[in-house]
């Protein structure tokens, strides 16, 4: 049992690591925001996970969120991940073609997200 287990677990950091992409691999709120991408990820409509460039903001303070914004024409999403100071982007592209579809996975995505946070 517990070699099926780990058999699951391996497949599944397995299609996490073949979904990411991109020039920047790194993701902020260390384990907790690497934890956050993988759930994400693992939605069966998510082809791939882009992390952009790590930005600052003004105000100090605050925990790990994330939230999903609102598809583009092709039902692509966008995950915005904040820490205290620092955000970044990361692009999600999905295998729906439409601003339709998209906005029903950013609905899921964001359901998942509020049950992890």
């Amino acid at each position: 049992m517990s070699e099926n287990k780990n058999n699951i677990q391996e497949k599944a950091q397995g299609s996490y690591k073949n979904k990411l992409g991109g020039a920047h691999t790194t993701i902020i709120g260390g384990r907790a925001g690497k934890k956050l991408v993988k759930l994400v990820s693992q939605h069966p409509e998510i082809k791939k996970v882009i992390p952009s460039v790590i930005s600052v903001k003004g105000t100090a303070g605050g925990s790990l969120t994330g939230k999903v914004l609102r598809a583009d024409a092709r039902g692509n999403l966008r995950l915005l991940l904040s820490e205290g100071r620092s955000f970044q982007e990361v692009r999600l592209v999905t295998t729906v073609g439409t601003a339709e579809e998209g906005d029903r996975i950013m609905d899921e995505i964001n359901e998942i997200l509020k049950t992890a946070l």
